[in-house]
């Protein structure tokens, strides 16, 4: 009996180190006021050596871009699209069968916004994500976010 319940015990942490998904990503959140009643809120994405975040407009057939969502916030309207500021990447991935688009190191996801009255508030939303690196691919992510709008 001592010998099975030691087994279920060492099978259990054997379990937990190697099932946690590895999240080779940190993301931070910020928001900067530009003028008037205009903001820019910033996503940055900082990669460990040797991974990659897709672009927004990877091709279809490809890997999943990634694709951030805004909440409705009664007070905040979204002016325009949201922009990647990064050294992107092209490459012709044979496992695909298309050329796409990524980012190494780190990317900044900016979305313009303007405040329909002058008050605090946050946005908030949801990031979807894919990471590789030159060996594998991580199963699609989401995280959420709220960004303080001051």
């Amino acid at each position: 009996m001592k010998k099975m319940f030691l087994l279920a015990i060492v099978c259990t942490i054997t379990a937990t180190i190697f099932g946690q998904i590895k999240q080779p990503v940190n993301f931070s959140f910020s928001s900067i006021k530009k003028a008037g009643n205009t903001y820019q809120v910033s996503i940055t994405a900082t990669l460990e050596k040797g991974w990659h975040i897709y672009a927004q407009n990877t091709p279809d057939g490809g890997p999943i871009p990634t694709k951030i969502s805004f909440a409705k916030n009664p007070f905040i309207q979204l002016v325009g699209k949201t922009t990647e500021v990064g050294k992107q990447q092209t490459t012709h991935d044979k496992n695909f069968g298309v050329n796409v688009l990524y980012y190494s190191n780190s990317v900044v996801f900016t979305q313009n916004i303007t405040l329909k009255k002058p008050i605090a508030t946050n946005i908030t939303g949801e990031i979807e994500y894919m990471l590789c690196d030159d060996e594998k691919c991580l199963p699609p992510s989401k995280k959420s976010f709220s960004i303080a709008i001051k």
